[in-house]
């Protein structure tokens, strides 16, 4: 606040601002932060200009080169040079116009050289560009650009949900193949592991074999020498052993279901004869 006594006046001058001095309606001078001696009505404090960093949103629409419309924010952080305060405020009538001005100038000639995939990843080749821009033209007028950024980038609603469904088709896609891997995988080692079983398997049955055959043939030998008899007499009695232990197995087994059945060469005649005396007798009837 000013404390005047008669013509005299003492002015305070804020931190972080610059005072404007006139005398008679003509610029003075410049008063920095602190307490002013103004002899008043010849001299006045024209203007208090802040020194403080100010930011300025600009929406720019515009279109890209896939004829996209998008529609940009750019905040622009300025602030007044102190030394230069004199051009900041006599030169420049309006600096959010002059700034807005520039930074539609910028976007509206970089922006349609880009496909709309490519402007999200040139977000800061735009910001640098509208800093330069602005950096060259504001200092003339006392303005320092600190920082331009551009905090959003927004196409047609319609457009981003495209470009969403696109992504998830494209995600989707991956996952597929994906599932699809994972199972020809485990395919593959299910194959792996059964052909290993089957070896395995094989193997046993080898050697299980080998172990009956070294069996009977050490019968053979020890119950020949012992009783005399021939080794196909041997061998016949083995079998008839083995046949009688199938049939008390198959005896103790009441669940059992075993139809024994001829399986010699005439067996299969036999058979056949009996199934066709069998049908005429049913068709007779």
């Amino acid at each position: 606040m000013p404390a005047c006594t008669g013509c005299c006046c003492f002015q305070c001058i804020r931190t972080s601002e610059m005072g404007v001095i006139e005398r008679c309606g003509a610029y003075h001078t410049l008063k920095a932060a602190g307490a002013s001696f103004v002899c008043w009505p010849f001299f006045d404090v024209r203007a208090r200009l802040s020194l403080r960093i100010q930011q300025l949103d600009v929406t720019v629409g515009t279109k890209t080169k896939d004829n996209v419309f998008v529609e940009v924010v750019i905040a622009v952080q300025y602030k007044i040079i102190a030394d230069q305060a004199y051009n900041a405020f006599y030169k420049l009538q309006n600096p959010h116009e002059q700034i807005t001005s520039y930074v539609f100038d910028v976007v509206r000639s970089t922006i349609p050289k880009m496909p709309l995939d490519e402007t999200f990843a040139a977000k800061d080749d735009v910001a640098h560009a509208v800093r330069d821009q602005l950096t060259e033209v504001m200092a003339q007028y006392g303005y320092s650009i600190t920082k331009a950024l551009v905090i959003d980038l927004n196409p047609d609603p319609k457009v981003k949900a495209a470009m969403n469904e696109i992504n998830a088709q494209k995600r989707l896609k991956e996952a597929t193949v994906d599932k699809a891997e994972g199972e020809k995988i485990l395919l593959v080692k299910a194959a792996e592991a059964d052909a290993e079983s089957k070896y395995l398997s094989g193997v046993g049955v080898a050697r299980q074999r080998s172990a009956i055959v070294a069996g009977l043939k050490e019968s053979v030998v020890g119950f020949s020498g012992g009783v005399g008899a021939t080794p196909r007499d041997v061998m016949d009695l083995l079998l008839l052993t083995q046949y009688f232990d199938m049939l008390r197995e198959v005896g103790q087994n009441g669940a059992g279901k075993t139809l024994f059945m001829n399986h010699g060469p005439s067996a299969v005649t036999e058979l056949q004869a009996n199934m066709r005396n069998q049908l005429m007798a049913g068709m007779k009837k």
